[in-house]
């Protein structure tokens, strides 16, 4: 999986931006990994600092209903050097229920001196899954006049 996320972040952000590119990777690896594999401690040192405890308290109550079997970075979108947009897909199950579901969920990142912290992560399409936000829904656009 490292040899993926290299190879995407190489192809999607060019050479110039490489050295923070890579940086970014890390930062979405550490956080994504700790996330499946439950280490939270880990992965809440991605988030920033203020939220961290009550990051880990909240992922320590869903791990009691929620199992994450599998998760894929499915594009990296860097805002300049401050920002970027990641799109991942995970696999999981309700341990009440059995039946896994996937969900694609965007998360918001932004880089805050030498760390990339993950602010916002959200429900992109999928399955909803407990303790993942839900995308804002917008207006419906109003009917064009005949």
């Amino acid at each position: 999986m490292r040899a993926a996320l290299i190879t995407l972040f190489a192809f999607g952000c060019g050479a110039a931006q490489s050295r923070d590119t890579a940086t970014l990777g890390e930062a979405v690896q550490s956080y994504n990994d700790g996330v499946r594999w439950e280490r939270y401690e880990v992965a809440a040192n991605q988030v920033p600092p203020r939220e961290r405890s009550q990051f880990v308290d909240d992922m320590d109550q869903r791990a009691h209903d929620v199992k994450i079997t599998e998760y894929d970075v499915v594009r990296v979108d860097p805002k300049g050097d401050h920002a970027a947009r990641v799109q991942i897909k995970m696999s999981w199950y309700k341990t009440a229920e059995g039946t896994v579901h996937e969900t694609s969920a965007v998360q918001r990142w932004e880089r805050h001196g030498k760390a990339w912290w993950m602010v916002e992560e959200t429900r992109l399409r999928g399955a909803e899954m407990p303790g993942l936000a839900e995308t804002a829904i917008e207006s419906p656009t109003p009917p064009r006049p005949r």
